[in-house]
């Protein structure tokens, strides 16, 4: 059984802008890796250096928002590609729940195998989301896929996720590989049981 999902809390990382794609997330010259491992220092790469030719700062890059285990999003996220590379990186920099308007489908089924709820909020409440966050970093995001609500600054805003991710994460049955692996014993013996199986 996969760990249960159901409250997550941390400071949060606003990303704006709508049509956020997975070539933005993570760059396709980044693909080559044999692991995943290191993909997090890459995330939104090229975004994070065309800010910086302008003499601005991605989220990714500020100080503020570093260690920041919330990512707030606007719509659409992770369109393009099916690439897995793109919610790997956006782990490995150390995100653990995304908060958005709306997700690509093979990004947020990307998400979900690998334990990331992605929970949707109206695109009102995104943008206060992400401007409560930009006023005060240090303040705590709570995502709750039981009660469907984000939390911060004394404010609750309400976050849906279809019921069929949302029971995978709160009851710890998201990780399909890991069930299968889990249950290996059981096949086995009843694998056992066949008459046609036997040699």
């Amino acid at each position: 059984m996969s760990s249960i999902v159901s409250v997550l809390a941390g400071r949060a990382v606003p990303v704006r802008g709508n049509d956020i794609d997975t070539d933005r997330i993570i760059p396709a010259r980044f693909l080559r890796c044999v692991t995943f491992d290191g993909l997090g220092v890459h995330a939104f790469e090229d975004d994070r250096a065309q800010l910086k030719a302008q003499g601005k700062i991605h989220p990714f890059d500020e100080a503020r928002f570093q260690g920041a285990k919330i990512l707030v999003v606007n719509g659409n996220f992770g369109c393009g590609s099916s690439r897995e590379h793109a919610p790997q990186a956006i782990a490995k920099w150390g995100i653990t729940a995304i908060v958005g308007v709306s997700y690509s489908e093979i990004f947020f089924g990307n998400c979900v195998a690998m334990g990331i709820p992605c929970l949707r909020v109206s695109s009102p409440d995104s943008e206060a989301i992400q401007t409560l966050v930009e006023a005060d970093p240090s303040a705590t995001v709570t995502v709750d896929l039981t009660a469907q609500q984000v939390k911060i600054a004394g404010k609750t805003f309400a976050a849906t996720m279809a019921d069929g991710p949302r029971t995978q994460f709160v009851t710890g049955a998201w990780d399909a590989t890991g069930e299968l692996v889990a249950g290996a014993p059981q096949v086995k013996a009843n694998a056992g049981k066949l008459p046609y199986l036997a040699w």
